[in-house]
């Protein structure tokens, strides 16, 4: 079984706030319970100087060392999502020599929260070929 762990990014914190493991059953059920709103609602009160961070949750698979992150943007009536992916990927220099690059991270903005949702279906699922086509589609 695959360990995770996940940490939250708040408006008003400078700090990522590490909270542990979780149990790979549990982290769609923390996104979807996530305050996203009342986080988007609390950076609609505060002075520009004032935010840290959009509202975010990351988790990480450490088995795989993969990882999502999804990051709210805009107001509780207009919001969408940017998603990072972070991997380790193969890359080519000059076309001509191929190296390991740990940590790569990708984003997408624009997301919707069933996108967001299905993004994090995917991950969790080890679905790759989903994540770097939508990655990719950007």
């Amino acid at each position: 079984m695959a360990n995770y762990r996940w940490s939250i990014c708040e408006p008003d914190n400078p700090q990522v706030i590490e909270k542990g493991l979780i149990r790979k059953e549990e982290v769609r059920e923390t996104f979807e319970q996530f305050p996203w709103m009342d986080r988007l609602r609390k950076i609609a009160n505060m002075r520009n100087e004032d935010i840290c961070f959009s509202p975010s949750l990351e988790f990480e698979n450490l088995d795989t060392k993969q990882g999502v992150t999804f990051s709210i943007v805009g107001t509780v009536l207009e919001h969408e999502f940017y998603i990072f992916y972070k991997r380790s990927v193969t890359v080519k220099t000059l076309g001509l020599f191929k190296r390991q690059v740990d940590n790569h991270i990708s984003d997408i903005t624009g997301q919707t929260t069933e996108d967001a949702v299905r993004f994090l279906d995917a991950f969790l699922n080890n679905d790759s070929d989903y994540l770097e086509a939508k990655m990719k589609s950007r």
